[in-house]
């Protein structure tokens, strides 16, 4: 693999830490802009909104500009995002540095799936993937509790300071180690927006919005469930989500591995195991042992189906930029419905363990959307050639 792939990986961590940090510093970024923590939640949900809907937008205005630039311009925008926030005086500043970055995120995840795609033949797709997307499992498992223990230490701005300087490093060595792409496929826009209508594509997104969706609907609860249901204590649960972190880069290793020859049975078997162990999870949610068996299963198998995702998205629809965006796009979408479909059921009076359920179910769809009728088998014959 080459070295710049790695590179891409960093910022990927760095800009996914960014994601993740202010969830865990709620308290004091409350304190700080005296407002509730539930204004502060709607960080988080502008951050994914501008991955949503941004990330595609700005991937479309840079689609004519080399791709190694288009990456150093979106990661420019998001330091400056982030420093932004480091500095905002008031909520209303720091919900714009949120959007900012978010917006910005999305299109380098896109860009740099496509620039590292370009570099390994289509046999090294999903391990190529696995690298880059890595740096979203690290930023769970190492780069969300670093921040943290940074805003316990020497405060949330501290945090935000310590993920603009991860980010001048990345980009400085991106600068000098990302090859510069000859322009040999040019694509269009019209071309892009072409592989849009392809119904397959859609299938895939579907697959791996549900995917996300029911990881998400569970991990966004977990610290309650494990507190209130499993019987743990407040202190043992930063090292349970931190064994889950070390499940999902372990997991994200060996999935990167064999996506590129064992894509769909990942993806079934995968999908099983989750729905397996959320069930599990919510019919024996007050025993510590199932809970956190439980919780190492969704961390196994949840995110780190996202190599096999991302290679079943390029064999569908090729590696173009605005492709890879909107399939990150996706990704963002499942965080926000998994979360605030366990969230409604929460409120709904239906239990803390009701969002155990709700990722059982969207991971049940998940596996229904892999049906070769969803998948559209039978009427199209266009996989491309690249695998």
């Amino acid at each position: 693999m080459p070295l710049s792939i790695y590179i891409m990986g960093l910022m990927i961590f760095s800009m996914t830490t960014s994601e993740f940090m202010v969830a865990g510093i709620m308290p004091a970024l409350s304190a700080e802009f005296q407002v509730s923590v539930a204004a502060i939640g709607y960080l988080i949900t502008a951050y994914a909104a501008g991955m949503i809907v941004g990330g595609p937008l700005l991937t479309a205005v840079l689609l004519k500009v080399p791709r190694k630039q288009s990456f150093m311009i979106v990661s420019a925008i998001f330091l400056a995002g982030q420093v932004l926030g480091a500095v905002a005086p008031s909520y209303e500043v720091m919900m714009a540095a949120r959007i900012i970055t978010g917006l910005s995120s999305a299109a380098a995840f896109g860009i740099s799936l496509t620039i590292c795609f370009s570099l390994v033949g289509p046999s090294a797709r999903g391990r190529a993937a696995s690298i880059v997307l890595g740096g979203l499992m690290v930023a769970t498992a190492i780069g969300l509790p670093l921040a943290i223990w940074i805003e316990q230490h020497f405060g949330w701005r501290a945090s935000f300071w310590a993920v603009v300087i991860l980010l001048l490093i990345s980009g400085l060595i991106g600068l000098f180690t990302i090859p510069s792409l000859p322009k040999s496929e040019k694509i269009s826009f019209r071309e892009e927006i072409g592989a849009l209508k392809n119904p397959r594509l859609w299938a895939a997104y579907s697959t791996s919005m549900l995917i996300i969706g029911g990881t998400f609907a569970a991990f966004s609860y977990f610290s309650p469930i494990l507190t209130d249901l499993s019987g743990f204590g407040a202190e043992a649960v930063p090292m349970l989500l931190g064994v889950y972190g070390i499940a999902t880069v372990i997991g994200n290793i060996v999935t990167g591995r064999l996506a590129d020859h064992y894509m769909m049975p990942i993806l079934t078997i995968g999908l099983t195991a989750l729905t397996a162990a959320l069930v599990m999870f919510g019919l024996f949610v007050h025993s510590p042992a199932i809970a956190v068996i439980s919780v190492v299963i969704v961390g196994l198998v949840g995110v780190p189906m996202n190599p096999a995702m991302a290679t079943r998205v390029t064999r569908v629809a090729d590696t173009g930029s605005i492709v890879t965006t909107i399939h990150s796009s996706v990704i963002s979408l499942g965080v926000m419905v998994g979360s605030s479909l366990g969230g409604l059921t929460i409120d709904a009076g239906l239990g803390l363990a009701s969002p155990l359920w709700v990722g059982a179910l969207l991971a049940v769809l998940g596996l229904l959307s892999l049906l070769p009728p969803v998948r559209g088998e039978g009427r199209a014959k266009r996989v491309t050639s690249s695998h």
